[in-house]
């Protein structure tokens, strides 16, 4: 009887597997808006030392469409410093029952190598399955050994789209180095921490997915994450202390930035050429445009260059590096020259996101320089030709960032624009001919982040700007379109340009009258109502559009009646609109401001009232009759 169970048993197992995988067990909370479900995820780590740690993952992840075959792509990363084993992989049908099965030798391994980067080791192990029948359910495992014991985040949602019935992260602490741990949970779920056997194990469980929403915060904001870091760290051979943000620091300075910040013969050369004279802040400036003339952006990581520029001396000669490297060598020139700058590490992306100042680890993905002055920092860019000086763009401000100093990591905050910083100034002439087609002759103005905005014009040549500029006022029928004195002005970080233009079909007639929109450039684009929104919202640009336009009529018509000036505010803004009647010419002043903010779901219908009220402003006509 005993042996017949055991032969049984084989057969209970294989059946209740199948049942787990089948796509019919997934809960119908986590069906929608999901095109995969990761069905259960786990990441054991074994600390054995500073520079010796086992990693074993392991995932299941059911595919119910084609629109999810972006989530069946396995990409595992290595790197000098790493080994990959034990790789397998196993599809099984909607009802669970197995169908094919690979191993690494199925893999292509292929350079992890990001636009533009010249140098990389960091290399990627690649599969995707060819599956034509959905749904469908692919479990894959492998092992890996590293020296590196620097990044140790965990993050179990990362896309839009997906969800998550379990996924879960158990660290083995054998090195007797203290692993520090922060908990960053959302309204999405909270993890559940237990400690098992002297291992910390911490899960989450049934995350459902989300649907991107427009002007959600960015999804690295809204979904769950712990970041872990260990007090001694090794990174790519080179042993780190985490213990504070002092220590941190002072292993930054000493062991990733001064063995490549030597100043040169050459360096100190190329410095006393430039016979720098004035203010602190005119020699800064001398020298970054200096810097941006010789250099230009190249993506370097070997070894530890993830992390550690490129030798200064090497920039000089080579006349390339990456964020890191360009920063240093500007800090290294500032140094020639007696001038205290210091490299900083930031988070660059929409959705500001600061260091913690309560959680000292590893991390950020740019690196851009601070000049403390008597007045306010100078904050330098040093990645683009182009940009102005003491400019940072919109991705940049309104966080905090790691300065690294010889005494350890100041966090200190970038600046912030308010609207009126980031602005578009418009003074248009606008002419109504006869055929309802407008002659326009107008100048632009950009600043802060529209600056930004604008700055992709010049790396176009004069056709592309034309058409760049034409597709931004495609609500018009434009025909015979100059661009004149397009400038950028490097020195007070903006950009001019004058368009003159004729469009046709502008204006419309009733029998002998003629009526036309107020405001003929741009369209906005209306947002829609979403009664069943599930996201915050932000407007992480702050702006504000200052137009002037006038309207020079025919001869021999005139106004029937002025519009009524129009003025709303709100907290996520204001605007403006005033017409006068001025010698028999129609000046129109409109200003849109909004203002830069994170909103709870309850709150978006009112930013789309806000919106569409002044897009309905916008819209106003006016009508011209025959004397």
């Amino acid at each position: 009887m005993l042996r017949r169970l055991l032969l049984f048993f084989p057969f209970i197992s294989a059946f209740v597997f199948a049942q787990e995988q089948s796509i019919s067990s997934i809960p119908d909370s986590l069906r929608t808006s999901a095109y995969a479900v990761i069905r259960n995820h786990t990441e054991n780590y074994t600390i054995n030392s500073v520079r010796d740690m086992d990693i074993t993952e392991e995932t299941t992840i059911s595919i119910l469409s084609s629109s999810g075959e972006g989530f069946s792509i396995i990409a595992i990363p290595y790197n000098p410093t790493t080994r990959v084993s034990d790789i397998k992989v196993v599809i099984y049908d909607q009802n669970g029952k197995e169908v094919d099965k690979f191993s690494k030798r199925d893999f292509t391994d292929v350079s992890n190598t990001p636009s533009g980067a010249l140098y990389v080791d960091d290399r990627v192990l690649y599969y995707k399955p060819v599956v034509r029948e959905y749904p469908y359910t692919m479990k894959y495992s492998f092992s890996t050994k590293t020296s590196n014991t620097a990044f140790l985040n965990f993050r179990p949602i990362f896309k839009y789209n997906l969800a998550v019935e379990k996924s879960q992260i158990t660290f083995n602490n054998k090195s007797g180095i203290t692993l520090n741990s922060k908990v960053y949970d959302t309204f999405l779920a909270k993890v559940s921490k237990s400690e098992v056997a002297g291992m910390s194990q911490y899960t989450y469980k049934n995350i459902p997915a989300l649907q991107e929403e427009t002007l959600a915060p960015s999804i690295d904001v809204l979904v769950p994450h712990i970041d872990f870091a260990m007090q001694k760290f090794s990174l790519a051979g080179r042993e780190g202390d985490n213990t504070s943000w002092n220590s941190f620091g002072k292993w930054y300075y000493n062991d990733l930035l001064m063995p490549v910040s030597t100043v040169t013969p050459e360096i100190q050369k190329e410095v006393d050429d430039l016979n720098l004279t004035g203010t602190t802040a005119e020699k800064v400036k001398k020298l970054y445009q200096y810097m941006q003339s010789k250099t230009h952006y190249i993506f370097v990581a070997m070894g530890i260059g993830g992390w550690q520029p490129m030798v200064a001396e090497d920039v000089r000669k080579k006349g390339y590096g990456d964020c890191k490297a360009l920063t240093n060598y500007m800090r290294t020139l500032l140094k020639a020259a007696g001038i205290k700058a210091y490299y900083c590490v930031i988070n660059d992306n929409e959705s500001a996101k600061s260091f913690d100042p309560d959680f000292t680890e590893i991390a950020g993905n740019h690196a851009i320089l601070m000049i403390p002055t008597e007045k306010e920092p100078i904050w330098l860019e040093n990645t683009s030709q182009s940009i102005a000086f003491n400019h940072l763009s919109y991705t940049s401000n309104y966080r905090n960032v790691l300065a690294v100093k010889e005494d350890g990591i100041e966090l200190v905050k970038t600046p912030v624009y308010k609207p009126q910083d980031s602005k578009e100034i418009l003074q248009s002439k606008v002419k109504i001919n006869l055929d309802n087609s407008i002659s326009t002759d107008s100048k632009f103005s950009f600043t802060g982040g529209q600056y930004d905005l604008n700055m992709p014009l010049f790396y176009k040549d004069n056709s592309e700007v034309k058409e760049s500029l034409k597709s931004r006022h495609g609500n018009l029928q434009i025909q015979d379109l100059d661009v004149v004195n397009l400038t950028n002005n490097r020195d007070n970080a903006e950009i001019n340009y004058e368009l003159k233009f004729k469009a046709s079909d502008f204006s419309k007639k009733l029998g002998d009258d003629i009526f036309f929109r107020v405001m003929p450039f741009y369209t906005s684009s209306l947002l829609s109502s979403d009664s069943d929104r599930k996201l915050p919202f932000e407007t992480a640009f702050p702006f504000q559009d200052d137009y002037s336009i006038e309207f020079d009529i025919p001869v021999g018509y005139k106004f029937t009646e002025m519009p009524k000036n129009q003025e709303i505010k709100s907290e996520f803004g204001s605007y403006s609109i005033s017409f006068k009647n001025e010698d028999g010419k129609l000046q129109v002043h409109r200003i849109l401001t909004i203002n830069r903010g994170t909103y709870p779901k309850e709150k978006y219908q009112n930013y789309v009232d806000f919106r569409k009220k002044t897009a309905s402003f916008d819209s106003t006509k006016v009508l011209i009759s025959k004397s």
